[in-house]
């Protein structure tokens, strides 16, 4: 699955900046490489919606001397930019946003970044499959038949298929975590409010947050650490504690299951504590979950704007909508006090363990064409099985990561999730880390059979 190339969209982000900080990578080389990748290779995966190679340009000659400093970068379509509104995989952003200055577009461009790209995402950010957008549906560069998760699946499919080293995705019920483990890529949810809102069409939400998507840990501390506008510090993992919440075990397919404890104990190998864990409320992550992420986001909704567009929205798009409109009040009563129980549980197990694991998402990714997945319980709508996995982390705000740990007999990716308590974003990059090396970086620095084709083509 490895394969060497001199091109320099194979390197990694450390790489690149690297290069471009010692004069040995020229950046405006780098940039036109960058488009002509996404140019020859993204048509497959269709990870990649708008490019704008003049703004790139100038963002790139007037790129400050920072620690990502001519190094492109590709956002999702949720982030404004000075020259392109976000339309959330829609016809158009249902609260009204035009182009401007994001938080994400200023932390990015006070690192010397580039934005280079935007990419592919769920219909309104409501899906975990990526198989519903305006834009046509994302793939998985490991098989192009299959969803690369949503609603982050572009920014996912772009890092995996080798478009970009580094790009930003957004989370709001596993949005970074889900396209993150069907690609094969590093994901980190960022904790809750480290990133400012404003300029994020999700900007609202309690839930929402972005985060860098990448090859490596390595790679998503370097970009996290720009999103972030701090340090994420790296410290040797050893020591510290692993919590294995059973419960999120259940239900799993086969071989997802066998890698994740496979992942767990060479963690246990490399010197980290492993100890079971039990967490109270987990029955009600799904539902709470989907309800509040729907319900706090239908007052910002400008009713004039989808009533123009409606029509051009998918019918799941629209069932959803009139569901939520026709949920009661009580709701959002009923989801805090799950996220107030689930809060005090993580409280409490962090009081015992650093880190939380279990499997990222139950199943490998589903087909396009029919994204259920097959578990032992029987077939089930892929968003059933994983919003249970990811939700816990978007209810409490907590960092969570998506780290890959293997692949399917058919060569599908498989990925172990792990959470932190509030603010301890620099502990999950320790783990995945640690995991990359008591795996050899098999699973990091594996290439996707569309990618491998063109580098040795």
């Amino acid at each position: 699955m490895n394969a060497g190339s001199d091109h320099p969209q194979d390197l990694t982000l450390r790489e690149q900046a690297r290069a471009v900080a010692a004069g040995e990578l020229d950046a405006t080389e780098l940039l036109d490489a960058t488009l002509r990748r996404i140019e020859e290779r993204d048509g497959p995966v269709n990870s990649i919606v708008d490019t704008f190679a003049s703004e790139s340009a100038r963002m790139l000659n007037e790129a400050p001397e920072g620690p990502l400093h001519g190094v492109p970068i590709a956002v999702k379509d949720m982030f404004t930019l000075p020259w392109r509104a976000p339309r959330d995989g829609a016809p158009r952003n249902l609260q009204g946003f035009g182009p401007g200055e994001s938080a994400v577009y200023r932390r990015l461009r006070d690192a010397g970044a580039v934005i280079v790209a935007v990419t592919n995402m769920h219909e309104f950010g409501a899906g975990s499959t990526g198989h519903l957008s305006v834009y046509g549906p994302c793939a998985t560069p490991w098989d192009t038949t299959r969803c690369a998760g949503g609603s982050s699946g572009g920014s996912g499919a772009a890092v995996a298929a080798r478009l970009v080293a580094g790009a930003v995705g957004t989370d709001g019920g596993g949005s970074i975590r889900y396209p993150s483990a069907y690609c094969g890529i590093t994901g980190l949810k960022l904790t809750w409010g480290t990133v400012p809102p404003d300029g994020y069409t999700h900007g609202h939400a309690s839930l929402g947050a972005p985060g860098p998507m990448c090859r490596d840990a390595a790679d998503a501390r370097l970009l996290g650490e720009a999103l972030a506008a701090r340090p994420l510090p790296e410290q040797r993992a050893t020591n510290l504690r692993v919590g294995v919440v059973r419960t999120f075990w259940e239900n799993i397919d086969p071989e997802v299951h066998e890698h994740c404890d496979l992942a767990v104990e060479r963690l246990r190998e490399s010197g980290l504590t492993v100890a079971e864990v039990e967490l109270d409320g987990t029955e009600f992550v799904r539902i709470a979950t989907v309800l509040r992420l729907g319900l706090e986001g239908d007052p910002y909704v400008k009713p004039e704007i989808w009533e123009e567009i409606q029509g051009e929205v998918s019918p799941v798009g629209r069932a959803l909508a009139k569901y939520l409109s026709l949920a009661p009040a009580t709701a959002v009563v009923r989801t805090d006090l799950v996220r107030a129980q689930l809060r005090r549980s993580l409280a409490r197990a962090f009081g015992h363990v650093d880190v939380l694991a279990w499997p990222m998402v139950p199943a490998p990714p589903p087909p396009i064409a029919d994204p259920r997945v097959q578990l032992p319980s029987g077939e089930v709508p892929a968003d059933y099985g994983n919003v249970r996995q990811g939700g816990i982390a978007n209810l409490s705000g907590v960092p969570a990561l998506s780290a890959p740990c293997g692949f399917t007999r058919t060569g599908l990716p498989i990925a172990l999730h792990l959470l932190a308590h509030w603010g301890e974003d620099e502990r999950l990059l320790d783990v995945a880390e640690l995991l990359e090396q008591a795996t050899e970086r098999r699973y990091v620095d594996a290439v996707p059979p569309l990618a491998h084709a063109t580098a040795v083509s």
